[in-house]
């Protein structure tokens, strides 16, 4: 195993997640925000569950976003 690629592929991973995931959550936001469904300064629960099938890994984060 090269220590140094391993790394640098769960760093592309993780920031890939970490984009793409805020981006899809300030889009759901927005839409809410529009839509009147929500007020804008609610905190809501989150979880995020990382698998990785072939090391038989799963493990759920759980976590809030608070608007203000």
């Amino acid at each position: 195993m090269d220590e140094e690629s391993f790394n640098i592929s769960i760093r592309k991973f993780l920031k890939m997640v970490g984009v793409s995931s805020q981006r899809e959550i300030e889009h759901a936001v927005a839409k809410a925000v529009a839509d009147g469904t929500i007020a804008g300064h609610e905190t809501f629960p989150a979880k995020v569950t990382l698998e990785v099938a072939g090391l038989k890994l799963a493990v759920t984060f759980d976590g809030e976003i608070k608007l203000q």
